[in-house]
């Protein structure tokens, strides 16, 4: 194992926690707006129909992929810029 792996994976760790964070308040957000009401729904929240189920879970899904990535992709960058070598 590389030093640049070794060095990356408390930080890989540190990103993963903060990325989960900023994804649910980012899908929250959304939801809010999207649906104009506070909470999104759950898998068994009998209220809710089977489609604002699967459309809320297909967004959230949707979201943190995209800030789990966004997020990993920037701590390669950053762990790059001081270690000189792409973790891997």
């Amino acid at each position: 194992m590389r030093a640049s792996e070794v060095a990356y994976k408390p930080v890989g760790l540190a990103l993963g926690a903060v990325s989960g964070m900023i994804a649910a308040a980012a899908f929250k957000q959304v939801w809010k707006i999207g649906e104009g009401e506070g909470d999104a729904p759950s898998a068994t929240d009998e209220d809710r129909s089977w489609k604002q189920i699967l459309i809320a879970a297909a967004l959230q899904g949707a979201i943190f992929a995209l800030v789990k990535a966004a997020v990993d992709r920037s701590g390669a960058m950053a762990t790059r810029r001081v270690t000189g070598t792409w973790p891997g």
